[in-house]
């Protein structure tokens, strides 16, 4: 048996004016119906703003997307434009081994064993780095070769300084021995007498003259020829007051008949310096310098040593 319940709906005055009857039944269903529509709408509000968050999560995966898109691009065109670098170092670092292999060939020089080559014995020069490579497409293989070649260039690099500085250290040594040799005449004047055989005028006999004189007055300068260090500053039996100049490399060389002596013993001197004045001490027949210049020793002839 169905059961009912009965409403009534008063007026103002508190009268009834009309009356509805409702089944249990109905009310269960209104109040399921009810909660249906409020569960179904409380989804459907839920869903919305969850498919609005996960639209804004979307759009800021495409924007980190895009932002790492334009990270990749660039990081991209500053790998091409260190390529392009390594292309132009590898370049100079040939044109530095060319100029330097011109340079050994004006001086005359050998380059040392195991430089004969920039790269490596057996070596050439690695290929240039193809930077044409689109931007869109990978560049695992040109970061490699990239790195592959980086190492080369730093082999170069070594070599190529060791072979500047055995080069420096020659061109040094020689500067050295220029500096070392004698080059210009160690006094102003005329020449009275020459290296060789001669009259001795004092014995009018045949003698062998070691040095070249040079006449002068009394006190003129007599400069040392070459870079060197003073040996012996003193008398020196007939030669009267004498510097004698070790240069190195064997060769000395001797200022006899000094009037007065101006370096001492030890002294190191240079080409040009004033280390006496001319005189005429000693054996000898007038104002002049007796000038030596002796290799290993032995006398050689000082006009093949005066350049000026």
């Amino acid at each position: 048996m169905q059961r009912k319940i009965t409403f009534f709906m008063l007026s103002a005055s508190g009268s009834p004016i009309k009356q509805a009857t409702v089944s249990r039944t109905f009310l269960r269903f209104s109040g399921l119906f009810v909660t249906a529509c409020i569960i179904f709408f409380g989804f459907a509000i839920y869903d919305h703003y969850d498919v609005k968050l996960k639209l804004s999560n979307i759009r800021g995966v495409e924007s980190d997307l895009s932002e790492q898109s334009d990270i990749i691009v660039t990081q991209r065109k500053k790998i091409k434009k260190f390529a392009d670098e390594i292309n132009s170092l590898k370049s100079k670092l040939v044109d530095l081994n060319s100029f330097e292999k011109k340079l050994r060939i004006v001086a005359n020089i050998e380059k040392p064993a195991g430089q004969d080559n920039l790269f490596g014995i057996g070596g050439s020069t690695p290929s240039d780095l193809n930077t044409q490579i689109p931007l869109t497409d990978k560049h695992n293989s040109l970061v490699r070769e990239m790195h592959e070649q980086v190492k080369q260039l730093d082999f170069a690099s070594i070599n190529q300084k060791q072979g500047f500085e055995s080069l420096l250290k020659y061109l040094e040594d020689q500067q050295n021995l220029l500096a070392s040799t004698p080059a210009i005449r160690p006094v102003s004047g005329w020449t009275s007498s020459r290296f060789g055989y001669r009259v001795s005028p004092f014995t009018g006999l045949r003698e062998f003259h070691k040095g070249l004189d040079i006449a002068t007055r009394t006190g003129t300068p007599i400069v040392a020829t070459a870079d060197g260090v003073v040996t012996f500053a003193g008398r020196k039996g007939s030669l009267g007051k004498m510097i004698i100049i070790d240069h190195g490399h064997g060769m000395v060389t001797r200022y006899g008949h000094a009037d007065k002596l101006l370096k001492k013993g030890g002294e190191v001197v240079k080409r040009g310096d004033t280390v006496a004045l001319v005189g005429n001490t000693g054996r000898s027949t007038g104002s002049h310098l007796h000038y030596e210049v002796r290799l290993n020793g032995i006398p050689v002839n000082p006009e093949k040593y005066i350049l000026n």
